[in-house]
């Protein structure tokens, strides 16, 4: 594979995020995951004939705001 022509080839790392700039984009993402999460919370909540699907929903919402939040919480240590 030729490299010859990567964007990165002389290594410069101009495109590289900034650890402000990261958690920044971290945040805007957990943000929509937190309005997701009430979303489908709201949507759970007025699902009466299928359990499961109702089950499924609350899971999602909560499953991908607390990743979302665990990694912010990660990064924000270092």
């Amino acid at each position: 594979m030729n490299h010859d022509l990567d964007y990165d080839r002389d290594g410069d790392r101009e495109d590289t995020l900034s650890t402000d700039q990261l958690m920044a984009q971290l945040q805007t993402s957990l943000d929509q995951e937190e309005e997701m999460m009430r979303t489908y919370l709201i949507l759970a909540e007025r699902i009466h004939d299928n359990d499961t699907l109702k089950n499924r929903l609350v899971n999602f919402a909560e499953g991908n705001a607390k990743r979302s939040r665990q990694l912010l919480d990660e990064l924000s240590q270092d």
